[in-house]
């Protein structure tokens, strides 16, 4: 099945995921092949729960198995939290697609996903 023709919505599902990050990565949001949805993503914030060190973060939006890092060793302070994606900067996994995230740090940071779900 492919995905939705965005002029012809017929269901637009708010949906969030939060997950803690690791040095191994998790996949934070995956687009199964045959879904028949696009999620867009209208929000990455990760927060920084160590409150003495800073950490980096990488983004990586593997499509169709290809992975590219979106946003590379990305320093988030101390006790801080970063916007990384916003609705103005959104973007749109099609079907086998997978927002993978990693850490420099294991437990140290943690991420908020918060999409929707288009069909």
């Amino acid at each position: 099945m492919s995905a939705p023709n965005l002029a012809t919505v017929s269901t637009i599902t708010a949906k969030s995921v939060a997950a803690a990050l690791t040095t191994l990565g998790t996949d934070v949001l995956t687009n199964a092949a045959d879904s028949g949805k696009v999620f867009k993503v209208n929000n990455v914030v990760v927060g920084n729960i160590d409150g003495t060190n800073s950490a980096n973060v990488t983004i990586r939006l593997s499509k169709s198995g290809a992975a590219q890092s979106i946003f590379q060793g990305i320093s988030v302070p101390a006790a801080a939290s970063l916007i990384l994606i916003d609705k103005n900067t959104a973007i749109y996994l099609e079907e086998n697609d997978i927002l993978h995230i990693l850490a420099s740090a294991d437990n140290d940071l943690v991420v908020m996903v918060n999409y929707e779900e288009i069909s």
